[in-house]
């Protein structure tokens, strides 16, 4: 019971730190902040909920993905773990990783329709970005069937926190300031490097056992 426990505390940090949904609220704001609430709200449960069913089906189906394309999980866990690193990294120096972020043309089409922006860029590749599925299947792909289980309810605790701070992410803005954001952003931006290394670790640990 205390080892499931404490696996799901590792994953909710390790979900909490790459979805940010402190630092991404403020975009959620600025993407939608042409709409009313009910059409903002409207975004964010959709966005949400496409962002659950990708990271679902990638902690589900990881270990059919893995064989169909030949890949182990030491493999997987190390680049994963780099992935996550870096995005840690551009976090730490106060940057939105380009992984994490709308491009121009996502802006342009999120004017054509109010409730597109909760596809793209909002569920993808902001909630449910590379490194947010490579988090998710490294945690899920052990081929034991509790840590799937952890893995899916913890995210959807995640989307749902997300929601409440998309909700009231007007009162909360104004309340922690940009100051508090920066703070926050860089502090998870360890979080996930910390994350990333030991991925690579386990990895690596993985991948001597394998070739032996």
């Amino acid at each position: 019971m205390e080892n499931i426990i404490t696996n799901s505390i590792t994953v909710f940090f390790g979900f909490f730190a790459i979805m940010n949904p402190i630092a991404n609220t403020p975009i959620f704001l600025g993407l939608t902040a042409e709409d009313n609430a009910a059409t903002r709200k409207a975004v964010a449960l959709r966005s949400l909920i496409i962002a659950f069913l990708l990271v679902t089906f990638f902690c589900i189906l990881g270990k059919l993905i893995f064989k169909l394309f030949g890949i182990t999980l030491p493999a997987f866990r190390i680049a994963g773990g780099i992935l996550v690193f870096i995005i840690g990294v551009q976090m730490l120096h106060g940057e939105q990783s380009k992984m994490h972020s709308p491009t121009e043309e996502d802006n342009q089409n999120s004017k054509d329709s109010q409730l597109s922006v909760a596809i793209s860029p909002l569920a993808m590749p902001i909630l449910a970005g590379p490194g947010t599925i490579a988090t998710a299947m490294s945690f899920s792909s052990t081929g034991n069937i509790l840590q799937v289980i952890i893995t899916i309810v913890v995210f959807a605790l995640l989307c749902l926190i997300t929601y409440l701070f998309f909700l009231f992410g007007q009162k909360f803005v104004r309340f922690i300031g940009d100051s508090g954001i920066k703070v926050i952003t860089r502090l998870m931006g360890l979080i996930l490097a910390v994350i990333g290394t030991q991925m690579v670790l386990q990895g690596i640990s993985g991948a001597q056992l394998f070739l032996k």
